[in-house]
């Protein structure tokens, strides 16, 4: 599968850089409900890994929250990627609003 890196820097500390992006996930699934399901999620100090399926599709990867940065890193589906600038930008806005 094609890989998706986004790095989005921040001036948070290390710890609520954390736990703004530990509820990131749940947030999604509350907010796109019907097109997100069976969201799988480990946490291991400041790395973690998900899982989940959004329209049909399996998306799964990594969260590297560093103490000046994150890194998402995420396997697509071939089938995506044709909208992979969309979805980095998508997901760069989003990081980038939840760690101001």
């Amino acid at each position: 599968m094609p890989k998706m890196t986004v790095v989005v820097p921040h001036r948070l500390s290390q710890e609520e850089a954390l736990s703004r992006v530990r509820g990131l996930l749940a947030d999604l699934t509350r907010q796109y409900g019907g097109q997100i399901s069976d969201l799988q999620e480990r946490w291991s100090d400041g790395r973690g890994e998900y899982s989940f399926r959004a329209m049909g599709f399996n998306v799964s990867g990594t969260l590297d929250v560093r103490p000046a940065e994150v890194e998402l890193v995420g396997d697509l589906p071939f089938a995506a990627m044709p909208f992979k600038g969309r979805i980095e930008d998508a997901i760069r806005r989003e990081a980038e609003r939840l760690l101001a």
